[in-house]
């Protein structure tokens, strides 16, 4: 089996999160922001918007596990508390299968962040 990557358990994280009900959309961090700013003429050309994954920060930890950080948009008419302990627990449900997957079984920790509701 192989390992998984970064990429996998980011986007294994942005499906999880995006699956919850409440969850509008994810919120880009400053990093993924600036970049977009800095790409205003690829966009304007016609290169691809940033990805629903923007609001995914993944880190693989000293320890060997895994940190991930999600920042998400919740819908005004969900209780915002519910919303976030229900895309921690997707995602790391999500993410810890995707680990036992590709056999490289891992702690888990999931930072949920709600920037806004709309």
């Amino acid at each position: 089996m192989t390992s998984a990557s970064n990429q996998d358990i980011h986007h294994t994280a942005a499906r999880a999160a995006l699956s919850v009900p409440g969850v509008a959309a994810l919120q880009p961090g400053l990093a993924d922001r600036l970049a977009a700013a800095a790409s205003r003429a690829k966009q304007a050309v016609g290169a691809a918007p940033l990805p629903a994954e923007a609001g995914i920060r993944t880190e693989h930890t000293p320890e060997g596990g895994w940190h991930v950080e999600v920042r998400c948009v919740v819908h005004e008419d969900h209780r915002v508390l519910d919303v976030a302990r229900q895309v921690r627990e997707h995602v790391q449900t999500a993410v810890t299968a995707c680990l036992a997957q590709c056999g490289t079984p891992a702690p888990v920790t999931v930072l949920v962040t709600v920037t806004r509701t709309v």
